[in-house]
């Protein structure tokens, strides 16, 4: 394996870790940072919808506007952060044959 493909597959690699470190790694910060940035907000929000959803499951209130919202929040959040992911992946991919 010639250092080209080494450099590619550590920069997948990371960015199958975690979003935005294969960027990082490639040297592309700013672009990097910002992957960083939406991932952890992502994870947030899946986490705050998450607990929104427990607390409606102890109140057993799953017919409740506030249960419909936190589910819908989670599962959209999810798909955000596998959007983000699989870009992060593809583009230091990309960023590493540069």
């Amino acid at each position: 394996m010639n250092n080209y493909n080494r450099h590619r597959a550590i920069a997948v690699l990371l960015s199958f870790i975690f979003a935005g470190l294969g960027q990082l790694y490639n040297g592309h910060i700013i672009k990097g940072l910002i992957i960083i940035g939406f991932s952890v907000i992502g994870l947030i929000v899946i986490v705050v919808s998450a607990v929104f959803i427990a607390y409606c499951l102890i109140m057993q209130a799953l017919t409740s506007l506030w249960f419909l919202l936190s589910l819908s929040l989670f599962l959209l959040s999810i798909l955000f952060i596998g959007v983000i992911g699989i870009y992060s992946i593809l583009d230091a991919y990309k960023g590493a044959e540069q």
